[in-house]
């Protein structure tokens, strides 16, 4: 039997049939196994078994009783179908294999910090995580999809978990015939102000739902620890500062998306779906303002090609979706509160933009630098003439 022993956990791969012919000599080998290795915990890779009887499930309970950390991987359809029909899946911690899929050549929907999200087929999008031992990640994501699901936001849910042909993981969802509003924006099949309309009236939604605050992360937390970052590389008196108007947002249990924009929010039969869900978080609404901020203008600022690179619209588009977006959620007010809105989202995007450089070694490079010195300047001209971040 082949197997690896690292870190305390030993590997066992079964395959073929184990039956009531077999399975005592395969007991046998384990226990000569776990008796050489003595393993905190034990993985059965099943990636190559066919078929298991009643006389081996009986050597997996036997073997459980002696390492109660057992788990079963790469268990095939077939087979997981055996293990749930007699209850095993309650007993101890199955996983089913996950099937191979390329994204060679698919489109491309969206790309973010996390992953990039590809269009299989008509029917089908997967998003592909950056990190290839992402799978608490993905498991992570649909957990708070489902979560914003069950409280009435409208979400992708994802429905299959899948390895990718080269490294890494993705999930899949059912989008048939989606579009993103990037694309839809693109290809003028809606007009900004159209998609501005969806676009407020799903986030209105999302910021009026309320959230245990334990299920979900706490944005000023986040944004705090954002200002902590940046104690060494701003001056005292706008550190302080920062740090004074962040601490006194007040405390909201209401749902941010935590990264809004135009490629996160497909259009599917006249209905706005959101996807990359693994942002969301709860907090003031000032912290998603300021995370759209970036998205249209504050990540191309000093270089706009680079919203084109990222959402796939010019400049001036951008600019306009930002500045239509802001009046529209703060519908019917005046010229001096919608600037000072923004003001207050520009604070915290250039925050979260100096500390991102900062920690990617930006001060290092040409590109950094130049954005290091933008983050300064701007948060040097709003900072002493802000006194709250709340509109």
């Amino acid at each position: 039997m082949k197997y690896q022993n690292e870190n305390g956990t030993l590997t066992l791969h079964l395959e073929g049939r184990i039956d009531s012919v077999n399975s005592p000599l395969i007991e046998k080998e384990i226990d000569a196994i776990r008796k050489e290795t003595s393993p905190k915990s034990i993985i059965v890779d099943c990636e190559a078994l066919s078929y298991i009887s009643s006389a081996g499930l009986r050597v997996l309970l036997r073997l459980k009783k002696v390492c109660p950390d057992l788990s079963l991987v790469n268990v095939s359809p077939e087979v997981y179908e055996i293990f749930e029909m007699t209850g095993f899946t309650e007993m101890m911690d199955v996983r089913k294999a996950y099937r191979v899929i390329s994204v060679d050549g698919c489109e491309v929907i969206g790309r973010g910090a996390n992953g990039c999200v590809y269009r299989i087929d008509p029917e089908t999008i997967v998003k592909v995580y950056l990190n290839p031992d992402s799978l608490p990640e993905i498991h992570r994501e649909r957990e708070l999809a489902r979560t914003a699901f069950v409280l009435g936001i409208p979400t992708a849910i994802p429905y299959d978990v899948v390895r990718i042909e080269g490294g890494g993981y993705g999930s899949v969802f059912e989008l048939l015939n989606a579009n993103s509003f990037a694309k839809l924006l693109i290809q003028g099949k809606k007009s900004v102000d159209e998609l501005v309309e969806l676009s407020i009236e799903l986030l209105k939604l999302i910021h009026s739902t309320e959230v245990k605050p334990d299920t979900l992360p706490d944005m000023k937390a986040v944004a705090l620890r954002w200002a902590e970052y940046l104690k060494d590389h701003l001056p005292a008196d706008q550190s302080e500062k920062l740090l004074a108007l962040i601490r006194a947002v007040p405390e909201d249990n209401h749902m941010l998306h935590g990264d809004y924009h135009i490629k996160n929010i497909m259009l599917q039969n006249e209905e706005s779906l959101l996807i990359d869900m693994d942002t969301l978080c709860h907090g003031h609404p000032i912290f998603e303002l300021a995370s759209m901020f970036n998205a249209y203008r504050g990540f191309s600022d000093g270089n706009p090609a680079n919203v084109e690179g990222f959402l796939g619209i010019r400049s001036a588009q951008a600019n306009e979706f930002w500045d239509k977006s802001l009046r529209a959620y703060l519908d019917g007010a005046d010229e001096e509160r919608i600037r000072a809105a923004e003001e207050k989202a520009m604070i915290l995007g250039y925050t979260r933009i100096l500390r991102r450089t900062l920690r990617r070694g930006g001060d290092k490079t040409e590109d950094g630098q130049r954005t290091i010195g933008i983050c300064r300047q701007r948060l040097a001209e709003l900072l002493p003439k802000t006194d709250t971040l709340v509109f």
